[in-house]
Formats: structure tokens, C-alpha cells, sequence
């Protein structure tokens, strides 16, 4: 038997999802990197403000930048009628995660165009002229059993190497916050699954990924004490913390990203910080 020698560093990356979103989000997530400890973020390729970000993006090389596939509550990249049933005549798709989560399971029609606008959204970042960092999914879509069966069956054609595998400890996320009780225990189950289920595709394939991800059963509610928390208790390994910074409803994500606490806390440990393409 081998033995791997072991590794004492903790390698964290931190990332932004939603990076498209709006003008507020972008300069939101381009200040948590070049002020605080950002080191990616994920585009989505139709939201309302990519073109804003994908400049941002050219102005900041250091910032990685992944894909952030949009299946649900956002909009698509193929018209109405190259896609039938998937989104409305305004280019939206469902708003209900849950709704499209079941339509996409049981309706086998549908299987076809998601494959098509999957493939669109990839050749979109493409043209764009950015390097992939990763891959993942608004409301982590990319694990849906329809979605994920797709992407299985792409990795070489899209060029996925690194993937978000959205596993996160609910003992020590129960540790370290408190309330919001059913979404947090519903959603680990939820996700422990689907991770289970996808992990050993994606490790057949030596498409990589983190140890863990934090960020899920906060859902938008990271703060400074609770990142504190986070930081003083991780242990040797490869870890993902997303977020969702912007200048309005989550600008407390923004201040704990930027925080000189956070930062000294994470010279101290000696974590480093790096990106998806880094692992």
C-alpha cells in the first residue's frame, strides 16, 4: 500500500458567484479582490450586466474567472425557439428552482435543448476570450441529475477541468451559526446526494475540485464573525467559500471579505489563498 505523504497546508479558494448580475455586484466583486481576499469569481454569460463584467474582467487579470452555468432564474443565450419550453418569450428562464428542478428531471422532452443552450453558454465565454477557471451553477443547477448527466458526457468538448462540488460539513456549519434551521439541514441533504452521486465521475475523469465548500447553508448570510469562525477552524485541506458581494442587499458579504480582521487572521494561519486552477 501507498501512503500519500501528508499535507499540513489549508488552500482556500474564495468566490464570488453572480459575477454578470448587475453593475453593483461587479464593482462589488472586483473590490472584495483587489481589497480583500477574492480570488474568482463565475460569470454568467446573459445576466444583465456581463458585458460590464467581462470588461471589469479584462482590467483585472488576477481575478479568475469561471462559468456559472444559468439554468434557472436568469436568462438564456439560445432564442425561445431554439430551445422550446425551456424559457418564456422574454428569454427567462423558470424562477422556481424547485419547479424547474422537477421539469428538467421528468420532462425527457427538454433534454435536448438544455444540452443545446449548456453548450451555448460554454461557447459563449469562449468567444469572450477569458481562460476557464471552473465550472459551477446558479443555484448549483450543475448537480441536477439531467444537468450533470450532460455535462458528464462534455467535460473535453467544453473544456471542464475544475468543478464546484457543493459539500459542505453541516456539523460544523450547525457549530459555528444559528436559525434558518430547515433550509440549512434540507439543503445539506439535498446536496450531500447529488455530491455523492457526481463525485465519482468527476474524480474517473480527474476533473477536479475542493475537499469542501462553505458558503451553501449560509446562503448569502456570510459575515464577518461568521468568517472568523470559518477561518479559525479549518483543518489541513483544499477548501471553497463562495458569496454573492454586492453594494445593496449583500453589501455585509462585501465588508467581511474586505475585513482587515479576516485578512490578518489569514496571514496568521498561513492559509493560502488561491484559485480553481491552482488545485
Amino acid at each position: 500500500m501507498v501512503f500519500e505523504p501528508f499535507d499540513p497546508r489549508i488552500r482556500v479558494i474564495v468566490n464570488a458567484d453572480d459575477f454578470g448580475i448587475s453593475h453593483g455586484a461587479n464593482r462589488a466583486i472586483v473590490k472584495a479582490h483587489r481589497e480583500g481576499i477574492l480570488t474568482s469569481a463565475s460569470l454568467m454569460v446573459n445576466g444583465d450586466a456581463a458585458n460590464n463584467a467581462l470588461s471589469l474582467a479584462r482590467e483585472v487579470p488576477t481575478l479568475a474567472i469561471g462559468l456559472h452555468l444559468t439554468l434557472v432564474n436568469g436568462k438564456s443565450t439560445l432564442k425561445p425557439s431554439e430551445i422550446i419550453g425551456v424559457v418564456n418569450q422574454r428569454f427567462e428562464f423558470d424562477e422556481s428552482p424547485i419547479r424547474a428542478g422537477l421539469r428538467y428531471f421528468f420532462n425527457r422532452d427538454l433534454d435536448h435543448f438544455l444540452k443545446q443552450e449548456i453548450d451555448a453558454q460554454f461557447r459563449e465565454f469562449r468567444t469572450a476570450g477569458l481562460q476557464l477557471d471552473h465550472v459551477n451553477g446558479h443555484l448549483h443547477f450543475h448537480l441536477h441529475p439531467t444537468i450533470f448527466a450532460h455535462i458528464k458526457r462534455h467535460y473535453r468538448t467544453w473544456g471542464i477541468t475544475t468543478m464546484r462540488l457543493t459539500r459542505e460539513p453541516l456539523l460544523i456549519n450547525l457549530r459555528l451559526a444559528f436559525g434558518h434551521y430547515f433550509y440549512r439541514l434540507s439543503h445539506a441533504f439535498i446536496f450531500d446526494q447529488l455530491s455523492s452521486h457526481a463525485v465519482e465521475s468527476l474524480e474517473r475523469r480527474d476533473i477536479r475540485h475542493t475537499d469542501y465548500t462553505f458558503g451553501l447553508l449560509q446562503n448569502s448570510r456570510l459575515t464577518e464573525k461568521y468568517l472568523l469562525r470559518l477561518l479559525e477552524n479549518l483543518w489541513p485541506g483544499t477548501f471553497e467559500i463562495f458569496c454573492h458581494p454586492d453594494e445593496d442587499e449583500h453589501e455585509h458579504e462585501l465588508a467581511a471579505l474586505t475585513s482587515p480582521k479576516v485578512k490578518e487572521l489569514i496571514r496568521q494561519r498561513g492559509i493560502e489563498l488561491i484559485r480553481y486552477s491552482d488545485l
